[in-house]
């Protein structure tokens, strides 16, 4: 009698480990009988005889004509594929019935639903972004008495963040913040996530976030996200020829967003008398006599886009 126990690789398409065994048993001895794979096994005959008709359905194994029964493995490598096929198709249906639930659930609940307590929240902001297909838009702005609203970066979804200067009291934040989907603004008015632009999740105190689905309200926030992407000021500039290093883009970048040279002095991690003498030779490098027109000169040459 012996003990097949090797590590299962066919539980994510959906094969129970004692059909596995059983296969596994049948590719070791093909075209073998319900009572040689008894006696390899270990099992008794009716054990055997349930999982192989398992095996049958699943497309693992045929059996052969004539007496007695014998029964041969699928190749794996063809068998594999037919599962994985199954399992998409099966995945593709869910998420059909999954829409048809959902459009029947807002219809009930008027597009929106409230998630209470910060382990509900936390997980749905958790759920919301790790489902996102194409894009992942976030308005930041302080308290983060539950959740940050960072969003969980996956691969092939764009991001883009505006962040309230007050995210970003300490050179470390800043730092941590700088991508070409990140912009800063004075003053954010409120937090927000908003996944694929059809699911909202919209903070309206420490403990309660309104879930929004497809709605004018919806539309209306997206608006706002828009409005205010266009007054925010990128927080890493992208680089171009010109006579601004990347340190002289972004600190004119934050001086665009309204900061003081006290501000930017401590996002930056550095002396405010260095802010001033690194402000006037920008002003000196592109010929301008005012804060204001430095910043439309390096926007027109492309500098803060």
């Amino acid at each position: 009698m012996h003990s097949y126990r090797p590590a299962p690789v066919l539980e994510a398409l959906g094969v129970c480990s004692e059909d596995e065994q059983l296969y596994r048993a049948l590719l070791a001895r093909p075209e073998c009988t319900t009572i040689d794979l008894s006696h390899d096994t270990g099992w008794a005959a009716t054990r055997v005889g349930r999982h192989l008709r398992s095996l049958l359905s699943l497309g693992l194994a045929s059996r052969t004509p004539g007496r007695p029964a014998r029964y041969v493995p699928a190749v794996p490598e063809a068998a594999v594929e037919l599962l994985a096929l199954r399992k998409q198709a099966a995945i593709v249906e869910a998420r059909v019935g999954a829409s048809v639930l959902t459009a029947e659930f807002r219809a009930r609940h008027d597009a929106f639903t409230v998630v209470r307590g910060a382990e509900a929240i936390a997980q749905r902001f958790y759920q919301a972004q790790q489902c996102a297909q194409d894009e992942v838009l976030v308005l930041d702005r302080p308290p983060y008495a539950v959740v940050p609203i960072e969003p969980r970066r996956a691969h092939g979804v764009s991001y883009r963040t505006i962040y309230d200067m007050a995210s970003l009291s300490e050179p470390t934040d800043l730092v941590a913040a700088r991508s070409a989907g990140c912009r800063i603004l004075r003053d954010v008015p409120l937090k927000l996530v908003v996944v694929d632009r059809r699911t909202g999740l919209l903070p309206t105190s420490p403990d309660v976030v309104v879930e929004l689905g497809p709605s004018s309200l919806l539309d209306g926030l997206l608006r706002l996200f828009e409005l205010l992407w266009k007054q925010a000021s990128p927080l890493a500039p992208s680089p171009a020829e010109g006579p601004l290093s990347f340190e002289d883009q972004q600190l004119l970048s934050l001086a665009a967003a309204g900061l003081t040279d006290q501000a930017i002095a401590r996002r930056l991690g550095v002396a405010q008398r260095t802010v001033e003498r690194r402000m006037q030779r920008i002003l000196k490098s592109l010929d301008a006599t005012t804060r204001f027109q430095a910043g439309l000169r390096a926007g027109q040459r492309g500098l803060l886009v």
